[in-house]
């Protein structure tokens, strides 16, 4: 018995010494770091993330994760990749999509395009092998319509909670199924999605909320919708049922951002940016909560919450990055704005936040840190290459997709750390999801599971920073006092003049 008891208290000294070491590893440290700072930064803000029915372990449910900010914290992820090392698997997506993959259990989904066929589809395949499981034609359609040429009619990310599957697809319409694919409900919102589907839909308790900013009529041919009553609207569904229980209408342009659910002083709100103006509402009602007035259009980046601020980007043609102190209910005064950026904004990744650190990549490749409370400019490095997914944290490592497939993985910091370039081929504008620890990479023709297969993750040949500082002026500016008062009053403009980019789904 002596001797059972002294082995039990070697393993035991053994485990604690190896979990001692493994906080030693700078991939550890760097993410019980980050734990402990957005813990402080949680309890010194003036509200939380309000995450509802959401595992966000080990998940990626819906679009940013089940945190809704792109991080995950999950450890062993691969640093560097190409098509010959650290690809579990690729599997080709037939037809064209733009969705970033979900991920609960062993199951993936994504939703496709066939315009052949004139069909909408939600595809479940298995995490771990590729394999699809089953392939649910969710909508067969007289004609899928023009859109803009870099967008698609599946990009609206899914959302799985519980034991069901949301898929949107703009106009076209939304489908609930259960995990077997099994269809629940399916339901269609008469408007005009204008450039295509873009936003993703929000789950709030059992209400179901999706921005539908379109616009007054079809802009690329004659076709008329039956049915349509606003022009831009957001509205609120019964998720059991597919039931509309509110819908509320709001001036202004057309817009893709899919909306951010938070809470401030123990109520949540739904952010929902769009044309001229960021607009919160009561998740149960609809009732509008606060506005505040922008100047921008075709808005894509979905607001990120941290310190208890919403960060939003304004969209175009002059893009801001806004810091907003929302209150519990408006209105806006001029103390709310705490600061606000006019350089190297992006017009579709959304920002991530990391502790006190805002990292914002634009379209043209330019990345910068921003101190989140001040705004203040940190560093500015120029990637290369054009931008629409947004970035994702997990191992202590930052990972910015191109356009090109190329993936740019950078160390967080207070000073520039590149650690790694990854191509793969195709052409990517949906966002990173990681779950399984493996990151999963949609291009326009197939879905890769990138893990840590190989034991020798030496830089490659050729693998080197060939970022280049970027000088610009100062990246804030204090606000001034608005001319007006906040909200969104103002009618869309008949034919935008902006160069659109894809939604980013």
């Amino acid at each position: 018995m002596h001797l059972i008891s002294h082995k039990i208290l070697s393993v035991v000294a053994f485990l604690l010494t190896l979990s001692g070491f493994l906080l030693t590893l700078p991939g550890v440290q760097a993410q019980v770091a980050l734990s402990k700072t957005e813990q402080a930064g949680s309890a010194a803000s003036a509200g939380s993330l309000a995450v509802d029915n959401h595992s966000i372990d080990m998940d990626w449910n819906e679009f940013r994760g089940g945190d809704r900010q792109s991080i995950s914290p999950l450890t062993g992820l691969p640093l560097r990749w190409n098509l010959q090392k650290n690809i579990a698997w690729k599997k080709p997506i037939e037809g064209f999509g733009l969705s970033s993959p979900v991920i609960v259990g062993h199951r993936l989904w994504v939703t496709t395009a066939l315009e052949k066929d004139k069909t909408l589809h939600l595809i479940c395949l298995h995490a771990d092998t590729g394999e699809i499981l089953w392939d649910l034609k969710a909508f067969q359609k007289e004609s899928l319509r023009k859109i803009h040429g870099k967008n698609s009619h599946a990009t609206p990310t899914p959302l799985v909670y519980g034991d069901r599957c949301i898929a949107h697809f703009g106009s076209h319409g939304t489908i609930a199924t259960d995990l077997e694919g099994r269809v629940l409900w399916r339901t269609e919102i008469p408007y005009y999605h204008h450039h295509g589907p873009g936003s993703s839909p929000v789950l709030v308790d059992d209400t179901l909320i999706i921005a539908c900013d379109g616009h007054s009529e079809s802009f690329y041919d004659d076709h008329v919708i039956a049915g349509v009553k606003e022009a831009q609207f957001v509205v609120g569904l019964d998720v059991a049922t597919g039931k509309e229980r509110w819908r509320n209408a709001r001036d202004g342009q057309h817009s893709y951002a899919t909306p951010l659910v938070i809470e401030v002083e123990g109520q949540k709100q739904v952010i929902c940016p769009g044309g001229n103006g960021i607009i919160a509402y009561h998740p149960d009602s609809g009732e509008e909560l606060w506005s505040y007035q922008t100047k921008g259009y075709s808005v894509v980046p979905r607001p990120v919450f941290g310190h208890g601020l919403v960060f939003v980007c304004t969209g175009y043609d002059e893009p801001e990055l806004v810091a907003i102190r929302p209150p519990a209910k408006g209105p806006l005064s001029d103390s709310h704005v705490e600061w606000k950026s006019t350089q190297a904004v992006p017009l579709n990744p959304t920002p991530i936040l990391l502790g006190n650190q805002l990292y914002t990549i634009s379209d043209s490749g330019v990345l910068s840190c921003l101190e989140a409370t001040t705004g203040k400019l940190t560093w500015r490095r120029r990637l290369g290459g054009n931008y629409s997914a947004s970035p994702v944290f997990a191992d202590g490592r930052l990972y910015f997709l191109n356009e090109a497939g190329e993936t740019t993985v950078v160390e967080p910091g207070n000073k520039y750390q590149f650690l790694a370039k990854n191509p793969l081929r195709g052409t990517t504008l949906a966002s990173i999801s990681i779950a399984r620890h493996a990151l999963f990479i949609r291009t326009d023709t197939e879905l890769f599971r990138v893990e840590q297969l190989s034991r020798n993750d030496d830089p490659e040949t050729g693998s080197s920073d060939t970022g280049e500082s970027v000088a610009v002026p100062p990246a804030t500016k204090v606000i001034q006092p608005p001319t007006s008062a906040p909200g969104i009053r103002l009618r869309g403009r008949k034919t935008p003049t902006e160069t659109p980019q894809a939604p980013n789904p």
